[in-house]
Order: C-alpha cells, then sequence, then structure tokens
C-alpha cells in the first residue's frame, strides 16, 4: 500500500488509502482485538488524475476489470495485481456507496489515507454493518483523538458538515455509532475498561455534534420521513 501511493506521487498521482488498511495505518500498536486478515486494497484517486491513474497502474502490475472500468471508470474502478490476483478497489474522487462521501479536495491532508473523518465515515455509511467494520471503527476511535482539526484527528467539524448536509449519512452513522458502543461493551472483547471508555466518550462526542449541528430545512423534512424510506444505496459485490 504504501509503496503503491510512494510511486503515484513520484509521478504527480495523489492516491490515498481507506478501508481495513488505512484504518490499521492509524493504530499505535498491535492490539489483539483488532487483528485480522486483509484480503482487498481500497484506494482513492484525484477525479483529475483518473486517465494518467489507469495507465499508472497497468504499469506497476496490476490488471483492470475491463468490464467495471468501462461502465464505471469515472467515479471507480478495480485492478487484480498480476502475481498475487489482490484485488484494488479504486474510487475516483469521491467515495459512494451506501453513501457518497466528498474527499477530491481532501487527500493530501494526510500522506498515506484519507483524513480521519472521513475514514471514519467509509466504515460508519454502511448499511448492513458486520462485526468486522464494527472493530475497525472502534480501533480508529481508541487510537485518533476527536477535535477540530485533521491533523491525527477526527474532525468533528468535518462530522458536523457532512451529515448536517445528508440526514442520510447522519443516520447512518447514528446507527453505526451506537452498535459501535454495544459491542465495545461485550464482556468477552479484549478491552481494558479505560479502552471501553474511550470508544465510549468518543462514540458520545460525536453524537453530540450530530445533536447539536446546524440543519437545514430539507434535513429536517427527510427527518420527518425517517426510516418509512429507504435512506441509503443497496450495494452489490462485483463479480470478476
Amino acid at each position: 500500500m504504501n509503496r503503491l501511493i510512494a510511486i503515484a506521487g513520484e509521478q504527480s498521482i495523489l492516491l490515498r488509502a481507506l478501508g481495513g488498511l488505512a484504518v490499521k495505518a492509524h493504530h499505535k500498536m498491535e492490539h489483539p482485538t483488532f487483528t485480522r486478515d486483509f484480503g482487498d486494497l481500497d484506494l482513492i484517486v484525484e477525479a483529475k488524475r483518473r486517465r494518467e491513474f489507469q495507465e499508472f497502474m497497468e504499469k506497476a502490475g496490476y490488471s483492470p476489470h475491463k468490464k467495471f472500468n468501462l461502465l464505471n471508470g469515472d467515479q471507480r474502478q478495480i485492478y487484480f495485481h498480476n502475481d498475487s490476483e489482490m484485488k484494488v478497489d479504486v474510487f475516483v474522487g469521491a467515495f459512494v456507496m451506501c453513501h457518497k462521501i466528498p474527499l477530491e479536495d481532501r487527500l493530501h491532508l494526510h500522506p498515506v489515507t484519507i483524513p480521519p473523518a472521513e475514514l471514519l465515515l467509509t466504515k460508519a455509511q454502511i448499511a448492513d454493518l458486520n462485526r468486522k467494520d464494527a472493530l475497525d471503527i472502534a480501533s480508529l476511535l481508541l487510537y485518533v483523538e476527536t477535535g477540530s482539526s485533521d491533523e491525527n484527528c477526527i474532525n468533528l467539524r468535518r462530522l458536523e458538515l457532512l451529515c448536517g448536509a445528508d440526514w442520510g449519512l447522519y443516520k447512518t452513522t447514528a446507527i453505526n455509532l451506537k452498535r459501535v458502543e454495544e459491542t465495545v461493551s461485550e464482556e468477552s472483547l479484549a478491552l481494558a475498561e479505560s479502552e471501553r471508555s474511550q470508544i465510549k466518550k468518543r462514540i458520545g462526542e460525536i453524537l453530540q455534534v450530530f445533536d447539536s449541528m446546524p440543519k437545514s430545512i430539507q434535513w429536517k423534512m427527510r427527518d420527518k420521513v425517517g426510516t418509512r424510506v429507504r435512506w441509503y444505496e443497496e450495494v452489490e459485490e462485483v463479480a470478476r
């Protein structure tokens, strides 16, 4: 991951990681609760450099998913490493799955990953959150402080801006943060009490931001509809 990002940077292609490996890049230590395997690599590239990126990936030893990239290449691309066949999922300019998270102008803020606030949201926006992703969120909340900047920090103002403009993103994130809180409360989970408290404290801070953040008329109208109408996109797995 780091090597691919560095080589791309040498060619003026701004490439950053997201997903589980990006979360791991923010871990301050190895923790048995958050140890897991990583099958795929998730990346995002600037939209304005997507054509140069396509050429770069093939030269770097990755084969494109030709049909998928032809149909979706302006928003998302998929590659496979020629030797290991590892799948590389590449978003272009924005992360779009169950919800959309804009990133085009934010990729320069961290040398390897997308900013922690958006990294948190890319996990928390999953409508059908599984345990692996819940633990990824928990680990990020344990190791990265909350605050009002982007420097090694989950920027609460950024969460406020994005979730205050998108009721659906807010709703899924709020639901999943409460699921994470329930997960870390399990006694069987190998967490120190101080670690549980830290994670829950930061969840509380984010939920408090959601309560107090400015809300547009559109946001308030969608809130009245609530969960009677599906508020997220359903995401299908991509076949090779």
